[in-house]
């Protein structure tokens, strides 16, 4: 009996959106989280190449609409992730400013890949690091980061979007010091790594459809 050679795919067009925790302030580009998405789902496909990240630190949901979608569509991805929000909440930005802005955001992705080959991510707790107080009351700011998750996983899930909540997973940093970045502020590679244990099964699902 003979057999058909396995059809090796190419691998997926990927570009990340978003601010400091998708570039990966104080970690290795190794370390980021969109790096160690792509060799996660490298392991086991289907493969995604990182054709870009165009997270910059410090960045708001109005600084991604006018910085980062404009260059979207020429990058042509297969596959995008989001994730924006806590410097709006660090800000004070108005949630309802907020929604409308994630509303842009997510429905201009939309016009560029299907719903499931976009992912949106949850905003990590970073009141629970050793500088977070330097960024807000802590319990206030807790309160938004909660209430601005609640608005992405809800406009997310209108649009049949994917919405992985990696909250619970970076409140651990507030007793496992290893989770925190050099700077005491961002997470770790070693964090990261514990998201990215949760996103990889999301994409490898919506991908295999």
């Amino acid at each position: 009996m003979t057999y058909a050679p396995a059809v090796e795919r190419p691998a997926l067009g990927y570009v990340a959106l978003g601010d400091s925790y998708t570039i990966g302030t104080s970690v290795d580009r190794a370390e980021r989280w969109p790096d160690q998405l792509v060799t996660a789902l490298g392991a086991t496909g289907p493969a995604l190449d990182l054709v870009a990240n165009l997270g910059v630190n410090g960045y708001t949901t109005a600084d991604l609409i006018r910085e980062e979608l404009p260059p979207l569509a020429g990058l042509h991805p297969d596959v995008v992730s989001v994730l924006i929000g806590v410097n709006d909440v660090v800000q004070g930005v108005d949630p309802d400013a907020y929604a409308r802005n994630v509303v842009r955001i997510l429905d201009d992705v939309l016009a560029i890949v299907p719903f499931d080959r976009l992912v949106t991510v949850g905003i990590p707790d970073y009141t629970v690091t050793p500088a977070g107080a330097d960024y807000g009351e802590p319990t206030q700011r807790r309160a938004a980061i909660v209430e601005a998750n609640r608005t992405m996983a809800a406009l997310a899930a209108e649009r049949r979007i994917a919405f992985v909540d990696i909250f619970d997973l970076s409140s651990r940093a507030g007793s496992d010091r290893s989770l925190v970045a050099s700077d005491g502020l961002h997470p770790s590679g070693a964090q990261y790594a514990l998201w990215v244990e949760r996103i990889a099964p999301m994409v490898r699902e919506r991908l295999a459809r």
